[in-house]
């Protein structure tokens, strides 16, 4: 479990992080944004999966769970960008 940023990365976030852009089809990563809420279970931290929609800003992302396939609504600042969905 995470106990908070450390001493460098405090303070407001980057707005290019906050809007940054998220295709459909990329693979990405889980990775939680401290300063900002999450409404996605702490246990998703550092999952992969395949953003497969979109609803306003926040990304449908697609994760497998075991043999289970679940989706979660994820704001982008959460997610970091692994492959490109476009090769």
């Amino acid at each position: 479990m995470t106990r908070g940023k450390k001493i460098r990365d405090k303070g407001k976030i980057k707005l290019s992080r906050y809007f940054k852009k998220i295709k459909v089809g990329d693979i990405v990563s889980i990775v939680p944004e401290l300063g900002v809420r999450a409404a996605f279970p702490k246990r998703l931290k550092g999952r992969s999966g395949r953003v497969i929609d979109e609803r306003g800003s926040f990304k449908m992302v697609e994760i497998k769970d075991g043999k289970l396939v679940k989706k979660f609504l994820i704001h982008p600042v959460h997610l970091k960008v692994i492959q490109n969905g476009n090769k």
